[in-house]
């Protein structure tokens, strides 16, 4: 069984930085995708980074294409969201999941089996 825990959500002001952390245990792959997604109230959860671990291949939505950067952190099974420069429209519960291999980098949903609880991320202005 997978699962995957995320951490390091908060509140910041706009234009401040937050990191968040996502680690999934249970695999017994080498190599796999993670992503994020994030939700905000009444909106669709949408896709907004994602890695392969095999390569270090990325991809980022368009809302957050500068400003974010994914990233392994360390050990294997955990990555990490460096988001910076962030905006009120930021805000939102932020997601990781993990999609075993053969996987695709880019961040469409329901390729990805695996999800976490999620983080808070609030961004005042």
């Amino acid at each position: 069984q997978v699962h995957v825990v995320e951490s390091g959500g908060g509140s910041v002001q706009a234009g401040g930085s937050l990191r968040l952390s996502c680690a999934a245990f249970g695999y017994t792959y080498s190599t796999y995708c993670m992503g994020w997604f994030r939700q905000a109230p009444g909106k669709e959860r949408e896709g907004v980074a994602g890695i392969y671990t095999g390569s270090s291949s990325t991809y980022y939505s368009d809302s957050v294409k500068g400003r974010f950067t994914i990233s392994q952190d360390g050990a294997k099974n955990t990555v990490a969201l460096q988001m910076n420069s962030l905006k009120p429209e930021d805000t939102a519960m932020y997601y990781c999941a993990a999609q075993p291999p053969p996987c695709s980098v880019d961040v469409t949903r329901r390729r990805y089996p695996y999800w976490g609880q999620g983080t808070q991320v609030t961004v005042s202005s």
